[in-house]
């Protein structure tokens, strides 16, 4: 158990420093610190020794070598069970150092605000720092090293109870998180100079993830496999009431709130499975959730019901009528949060404002590595498509087309979705056919008591062949849009023609496999 005599601070965040010092103090703990923290401390009327009387140098350039030194790096690498290092400690004058207390300097936040200067953010790359949490994390059968200010208190403690000693397992533990932390802002750094560096592309030459645990999952997907989420999830989408969140449920919330931000007008969407079981947009939410549920009323049953403004009582008190595993709203009035929680198992999650704003990379894994991609973003909306038949969508059309194309976005491929001006009518998904998901989501339309006389189509790949829109024609749509790039968008466009259908190109595709 390493017996701590002698700890060198050197912190950016000075949050619990005083205390924590204050209180190595009070157990006899020599504290050896640089620069600015040094100041700090005795501004408190703390004593501290400077790093400077410890290796009998200056700090210089303007403080970029100041521990850089063998008296400090000695210090923490010796192995004090080695008869050769402590003769070599005794003959260089060297003295033990028992505990790094240690926070980088804050490159992350100085680079999260995008305008900083190239300049400005290399200053911010700390080189002493990771050294001595590195040199003192390899020795931590023999030394402490604390990075985060949260680790002060139980340090304390243990300090307290054990007359000044900390456990090895405590210090393997303080150990292993430096290491996850040091390679997440290395790796942060390289990132960010790649970017400045190379251009606007975010597809590096190496591709590393480093996020912390966020929390264990009871399992993943099925019971047999364990998970854990990682990452700032729950800043994004915060539980508010309900059972603990499952692999699936967090799933199918991140394509619920992506699908319902689409949209600006006051808009439910429906989703199981990751597929949106219905959408619809009104004046008010409870008749967007109407809209939404008439779309598939058996399907809803256990699924996630997203909504795009506060969630007011009325359409609480709808959505409550059937099992909802999952409602996510920005806001909730306090009344309709009482209201929700009478369900006790019922997750009520609040979705930030910053959702419209993760655009970060989609990693899937493949057998040998990672497949990496920027996120399919560009959604135009129907807006400045081109229409490629003879006739014209009408302004309804042109609508209901816009509706269906920012839904299709988000179903699974292939995808059909049949849709009026503000709401969905029968949606097809995953099929290997196109032609199949037409059937189906036609097909699902008539089983809700919906017509799709007079709907507007949207599919998210073109048409291959003429059969898949002869399908939609057959179930009574009127228009369709479709990315095209079909070696055969003639014979599409020319079936099209002959039934007297508008039609319209986006130009882009929205695979979603």
């Amino acid at each position: 158990m390493p017996r701590i005599r002698r700890a060198l601070i050197s912190v950016s965040d000075k949050e619990g420093l005083f205390d924590f010092a204050r209180a190595l103090r009070a157990l006899n703990v020599e504290i050896v610190s640089t620069g600015g923290t040094a100041a700090a401390l005795r501004q408190q009327g703390i004593d501290v020794r400077a790093v400077s009387d410890v290796t009998h140098f200056p700090e210089i350039l303007d403080g970029r070598v100041k521990t850089l030194h063998p008296n400090i790096l000695g210090g923490l690498l010796a192995l004090p069970g080695n008869p050769r290092h402590r003769e070599q400690l005794a003959e260089h004058r060297i003295e033990e150092i028992d505990m790094v207390v240690v926070n980088l300097y804050p490159f992350e936040k100085t680079v999260a605000t995008g305008n900083v200067a190239l300049e400005d953010a290399v200053e911010q790359i700390d080189i002493g720092g990771p050294t001595m949490l590195r040199s003192a994390a390899k020795n931590f059968r023999n030394k402490a090293v604390v990075i985060r200010p949260e680790q002060y208190p139980a340090v304390i403690d243990e300090l307290q109870k054990h007359g000044g000693e900390l456990s090895e397992a405590t210090c393997a533990a303080l150990a292993r998180e430096v290491f996850h932390r040091t390679s997440t802002y290395d790796a942060t750094i390289a990132q960010y100079l790649d970017a400045a560096m190379n251009g606007t592309t975010p597809l590096h030459a190496t591709f590393t993830v480093s996020a912390p645990k966020e929390l264990d999952l009871r399992y993943g997907e099925n019971p047999h496999q364990r998970a854990a989420l990682y990452g700032e999830f729950g800043k994004i989408f915060r539980k508010l009431h309900g059972k603990e969140l499952s692999y699936n449920n967090i799933v199918d919330i991140a394509a619920a709130g992506r699908l319902v931000a689409e949209f600006d007008e006051p808009t439910v969407a429906i989703v199981k499975h990751t597929n949106p079981c219905g959408v619809g947009s009104a004046p008010s939410l409870a008749e967007a959730y109407e809209k939404a549920f008439a779309t598939d009323k058996k399907s809803p049953y256990g699924g996630i019901v997203a909504v795009n403004r506060s969630l007011d009582l009325q359409a609480a008190m709808r959505i409550n009528e059937i099992f909802t595993e999952v409602i996510i709203a920005p806001d909730y009035p306090a009344d309709v949060l009482e209201f929700l929680r009478k369900k006790k198992d019922r997750r009520i999650i609040a979705s930030s404002p910053a959702l419209g704003q993760q655009h970060g990379l989609e990693v899937r894994s493949v057998p040998g590595g990672y497949l990496v991609q920027e996120p399919d973003i560009t959604t135009p909306q129907g807006e400045g498509f081109t229409v490629v038949t003879k006739r014209k969508p009408t302004a309804g059309e042109t609508v209901a087309m816009k509706f269906g194309w920012r839904v299709a976005k988000h179903v699974k491929s292939n995808a059909i979705v049949y849709a009026a001006v503000d709401r969905t009518l029968g949606i097809g998904a995953g099929q290997m056919s196109r032609v199949d998901s037409a059937m189906i989501a036609a097909r699902k339309a008539a089983d809700a008591g919906l017509s799709v006389n007079g709907s507007a189509v949207a599919s998210d790949a073109y048409f291959p062949f003429p059969d898949g829109l002869l399908e939609a024609v057959a179930a009574g749509s009127t228009a369709v849009i479709q990315p095209g790039g079909s070696i055969r968008d003639a014979e599409v466009i020319a079936a099209a023609d002959e039934h007297d259908i508008a039609m319209a190109f986006t130009g882009v595709r929205h695979f979603r496999h």
